[in-house]
């Protein structure tokens, strides 16, 4: 696969690896590969037993798949530029809830679909919805100067993965297809 246009030298987005919202009808493309951490932790309670010399360890619960992942953004073009803070405030937005209308206040955090090759899921693209976000915009890369936009920057994200209740994963699905 290559990495950037034989015509242009521009970076060429990465099928197979992006970030999509589906209520916002947007989906974000990656042009240079994220890094990504992929984390879930179980709990287990200790059962005592009579006559036992350690209590027996039952599974109580499972924690929340956490995936961080960090976002690389950088213009090519100078339509990049405005693309890439559309993108940004996207991103931001998803930290906060929708807004309805006078019944209730608030709806529940807009889901995204998280997808870089077969390294979360072989199948599907994950449902996430994001927790966190961080970005730092660094001063020692040229900025653009209308907008005050680096040419460069990262954007730390954190998600967690959400499920339908009918489609709960277990061993099983996990070691077959990862999500």
């Amino acid at each position: 696969m290559q990495a950037t246009s034989l015509e242009t030298g521009e970076l060429i987005p990465i099928e197979g690896c992006y970030i999509n919202v589906p209520i916002y009808g947007r989906k974000l493309n990656m042009r240079v590969l994220p890094d990504i951490s992929d984390s879930k932790s179980a709990a287990y309670t200790d059962e005592p037993i009579i006559g036992r010399s350690f209590p027996l360890k039952t599974f109580s619960h499972g924690e929340n798949r956490s995936i961080s992942m960090t976002v690389h953004f950088i213009v090519c073009t100078q339509s990049d530029i405005t693309q890439n803070l559309a993108d940004l405030r996207m991103l931001e937005s998803l930290v906060y809830p929708g807004e309805s209308g006078s019944i209730t206040p608030y709806l529940p955090p807009p889901i995204a679909q998280i997808k870089c090759g077969n390294l979360l899921s072989t199948q599907t693209p994950l449902c996430v919805i994001l927790k966190s976000y961080s970005v730092k915009f660094p001063t020692e890369v040229a900025w653009d100067e209308a907008n005050f936009t680096p040419y460069k920057f990262d954007v730390d994200l954190t998600w967690e993965v959400v499920y339908d209740s009918g489609e709960l994963p277990g061993q099983r699905r996990i070691m077959s297809i990862g999500s």
